[in-house]
């Protein structure tokens, strides 16, 4: 079994992936609306949106998102209802992608050691999507 995190994005899911992909690596690929069948009546905007977007993280694990289409009714619903936890291989790999995804966002919780024994820390990004960062306390 594998679990590949999907976002839903308002317009920027391209931007964000962007963004991601300078901090995570791994293949990016990207597919536009236009590209699909049926898609000739979207204003340009809607057209040039993300109709899916992967980046590739570690084996067979991507991390994927589309952004809405309003004229489709789909509305976007922020919230704190969805993190993306990563277990990074070291606490400097956590580090290094604590500092680089929480630029621009909020921290909730800096990188630090637990009382559960692990190292650990939690943030919001610049666009909106919450992520929790943990390395066991059996890595070194």
């Amino acid at each position: 079994m594998t679990l590949n995190p999907y976002l839903n994005f308002d317009g920027n899911a391209e931007e964000a992936f962007r963004f991601y992909h300078t901090h995570f690596g791994g293949e990016f690929f990207i597919q536009k609306m236009d590209q699909a069948p049926g898609t000739e009546n979207l204003s340009d905007n809607e057209k040039n949106r993300a109709m899916h977007v992967a980046i590739s993280i570690g084996k067979n694990q991507f991390l994927m998102a589309s952004d809405c289409l309003p004229s489709q009714g789909h509305v976007l619903k922020q919230g704190n209802n969805n993190y993306i936890s990563i277990t990074p291989n070291s606490r400097d790999e956590a580090d290094k992608l604590f500092n680089g995804l929480s630029a621009g966002g909020t921290i909730e919780m800096p990188m630090g050691d637990m009382f559960w024994g692990d190292y650990f820390g939690s943030f919001v990004d610049k666009f909106g999507v919450c992520w929790m960062i943990n390395v066991p306390s059996n890595t070194k």
